[in-house]
């Protein structure tokens, strides 16, 4: 049974990092910046559940536009669990989302728990493992994402995600402890990437690019500077290519999501799509 005194409401900026801290405490591995970067998605999408000052329940509903939006972040705290909490807190969000579509990368055990509350399974994502290495030359075609106009980079970021993400996207290409880059061809930019610093080792993510051979060039020239540290790319089972670039580096399965949505898979160019952003925000 509930405590009558359990109440939702939205977090505040300073109170994200409860969230990253119970995710790490899950073995989630967040990335060390994820709540300031997080946040910026939208600031009116994480949610805490309480009973008087002690958190219960944390989940974010991040609506990106009014025709998406992705739930991530949820955790019941474990002497919590079972008694409704996390359900409530699952309603509170879903209000919020209204009438949009949204995505979710559930953990592969609870996909009947989400099919029951309306979400419907697309496509497994791939979380992967594998040790960094130096590469013996660098693409020149390869620049800091800084040097490019950010509506450049949103431009391309549409190909494969489905909606605009204006601050989020400034926020997690200039984040500290981080890395961003694109390949620009013929005055075009063809792929871009970024690495950021988690609490073992780097994930990459996004790695969006026209083809396999760009998605190597980024992927390895994010590898330059870190030689012998884990880095992790979260891949779609849907895009055989990508799992070929894994294959190729010898990057090990460590996790499995389902990537469900409410009202249908959007249509992306999956094939560009060789590591998602995150598992948190799509």
């Amino acid at each position: 049974m509930m405590n009558k005194d359990f109440k939702i409401r939205r977090m505040r900026a300073d109170e994200l990092q409860i969230a990253i801290n119970w995710a790490a405490q899950e073995g989630w591995n967040p990335g060390i910046h994820d709540a300031e970067t997080f946040y910026q998605a939208d600031n009116n999408g994480f949610f805490i559940g309480e009973i008087g000052n002690q958190a219960v329940s944390v989940g974010s509903a991040v609506a990106y536009d009014d025709q998406f939006a992705f739930c991530g972040l949820y955790i019941v705290h474990p002497e919590y669990r079972g008694q409704g909490y996390g359900i409530a807190l699952t309603r509170e969000r879903l209000r919020y989302v209204g009438q949009r579509n949204a995505g979710i990368d559930g953990v592969v055990e609870n996909i009947p728990i989400y099919e029951r509350i309306g979400y419907r399974l697309a496509y497994h994502n791939i979380r992967y493992r594998g040790i960094a290495a130096d590469p013996a030359s660098i693409d020149r075609r390869v620049v800091p994402l800084s040097q490019l106009p950010i509506e450049n980079i949103e431009t391309y970021d549409r190909f494969c995600f489905p909606a605009k993400r204006h601050r989020f996207l400034y926020a997690w290409i200039n984040q500290p402890d981080a890395k961003a880059l694109g390949l620009i061809e013929n005055g075009q930019l063809q792929g871009y990437a970024v690495r950021r610093r988690c609490i073992e080792g780097h994930k990459i993510g996004p790695l969006f690019a026209d083809n396999d051979a760009i998605a190597d060039a980024l992927f390895q020239a994010l590898q330059q500077d870190i030689p012998g540290d884990a880095i992790y790319l979260d891949i779609m089972e849907t895009n055989p290519v990508a799992q070929r670039l894994v294959d190729k580096y010898n990057m090990q399965v460590v996790f499995t999501t389902g990537r469900m949505y409410l009202k249908g898979q959007p249509r992306l160019d999956d094939e560009k799509i060789f590591g998602i952003t995150t598992f948190e925000l799509g």
